[in-house]
Parts: C-alpha cells; sequence; structure tokens
C-alpha cells in the first residue's frame, strides 16, 4: 500500500526523464488521472492514456521533449503532503519559479494551476510545482 500516490506519480515522471523515457506507466487513480490531463492541457505532457495490465487499470503519461532533446520538464516538487497539508487562499498561492511554472491546486471546483485559480479567486490545497 503506497501512503503517497501523488509523490509516487511524481518520481515516476522525475525519474523518467532522468533517463529520456518516452512514456512512464503507472497505477491508476481518477485524481492521477485529472492531474496528468491538467499538465498534458498546459503543455508539461505530451499524452495521457489508460490501460489494462493483467486485470488492472494502468495510467501511462507521455513525456514531452523539445527540438533539441531537452525535457520540457525540468522540475516537479510535491508541495503538500500527507503529513502537513498545505492550504492557500487564491491570493497566497505560491509561484513556482516567478512565474516560469506552474503550481497546481486542488479546489472545490477541481484540479487547476495556479493562474486559473487567481482568476476565479478560488483557493485550495497547493498540491505540486511544476518548472
Amino acid at each position: 500500500m503506497m501512503t503517497d500516490p501523488i509523490s509516487d506519480m511524481l518520481t515516476r515522471i522525475r525519474n523518467a526523464v532522468a533517463v529520456n523515457k518516452t512514456a512512464v506507466v503507472m497505477p491508476y487513480s481518477k485524481f492521477k488521472h485529472n492531474f496528468a490531463r491538467l499538465l498534458v492541457a498546459e503543455g508539461w505532457l505530451s499524452e495521457v492514456f489508460v490501460r489494462e495490465q493483467t486485470g488492472k487499470k494502468m495510467l501511462g503519461v507521455g513525456i514531452k521533449y523539445g527540438n533539441n532533446k531537452n525535457p520540457i520538464i525540468s522540475g516537479l516538487k510535491r508541495v503538500s503532503k500527507p503529513g502537513q497539508r498545505i492550504y492557500a487562499r487564491f491570493d497566497g498561492i505560491p509561484r513556482a519559479r516567478s512565474g516560469l511554472g506552474i503550481t497546481v491546486v486542488s479546489t472545490s471546483k477541481g484540479l487547476m494551476t495556479d493562474r486559473q485559480a487567481y482568476r476565479d479567486k478560488i483557493g485550495g490545497e497547493v498540491i505540486a510545482q511544476i518548472w
């Protein structure tokens, strides 16, 4: 049993970027699927797909690379952890690398980036930062 599946997901993506993999597969959850779809919509990942292996649902994400074969993602950081949840109002959400990255926030209206949360004036749990 995993205590923090979101940290596991971020670590798998970080490790895949480190060894120049094109895709990574992990156990499926609805939250991770929505998180990956947000990263695809923001341009940090190339694709998200769901497949079934040995009777279990698996989530796959495609790692996006630039023209010079450098990965788009240079860093991932888990902010809110199971032992210490971090919540912020819309005007107190931390910015990733002074706005060069994104901060993912779990709000009452679903997962969104720091810019969307500020625009909609909604706060929530600060999940992770990607740059």
